[in-house]
């Protein structure tokens, strides 16, 4: 009676699990990534089971990693899937793809800005469609430093909620209040979210090192038990 997730890569196991559960489910995901004749089977299939469905921001060239191709790439999937796959807007959810920012990478400077953006423009055309997206992702270049990790969690799920995400994958023991982060940390971290410095990187890298010297003790992190 719960809305079980069905999340495999293999999609004989996901109509495995549609066949052993009962009630409605989600299904973990479908994309255009071999196709829009196999894409539209596997969703009918998937509509006769009564599931919703994750649509993943992929398509036979690979994954979207630019706002233009994540924009169409999800545009096409919403419109297979509702005229001919026969789903509802409300049964669809789309993954736009958290990508990790603070690389030093200059393609991935714009990575954070163009997952909301997509969120966004998803919204404006299709309001009851739903956005996703697995938020730690954004923040991976700074593995080994939870203090920073948390403040890009709290700082982009801020932004991402306001741009249109509707659920996102988090550590919900772990996500902190975006008005209870530290000041400084907080800039730096929108900094490079947003790509407001050619700097913000490496900024972001001497105040994480910072942090990471000064010890967990000297960085105040209010506990979700507090709100």
């Amino acid at each position: 009676r719960i809305p079980v997730m069905v999340d495999s890569s293999d999609f004989e196991t996901i109509v495995a699990g549609l066949q052993n559960l009962q009630g409605r489910c989600v299904v973990n995901s479908l994309s255009l990534k071999d196709g829009e004749a196999t894409f539209v089977e596997r969703a009918r299939l998937v509509r006769r089971y009564g599931a919703a469905v994750v649509v993943m921001a992929s398509d036979e060239q690979g994954q979207a990693d630019t706002l233009p191709r994540r924009v169409a790439i999800l545009e096409r999937a919403i419109g297979l899937l509702i005229s001919q796959a026969g789903f509802a807007e409300e049964d669809l959810i789309v993954d736009p793809n958290v990508l990790t920012v603070g690389t030093g990478i200059d393609e991935h400077r714009r990575y954070a800005i163009d997952f909301i953006a997509t969120a966004a423009a998803i919204k404006r055309r299709h309001p009851l469609v739903l956005v996703s997206g697995g938020i730690s992702n954004v923040s991976f270049a700074f593995r080994g430093n939870d203090v920073v990790r948390e403040a890009m969690h709290a700082a982009f799920l801020k932004h991402a909620i306001a741009g249109g995400l509707d659920m996102g994958i988090v550590n919900a023991g772990r996500v902190q209040l975006y008005d209870d982060l530290d000041v400084a940390l907080r800039d730096a971290v929108e900094d490079v979210l947003f790509d407001r410095r050619d700097d913000a990187t490496e900024r972001l890298i001497t105040l994480a090192e910072t942090l990471r010297a000064a010890g967990p003790g000297e960085v105040v992190v209010k506990s979700p038990d507090a709100w």
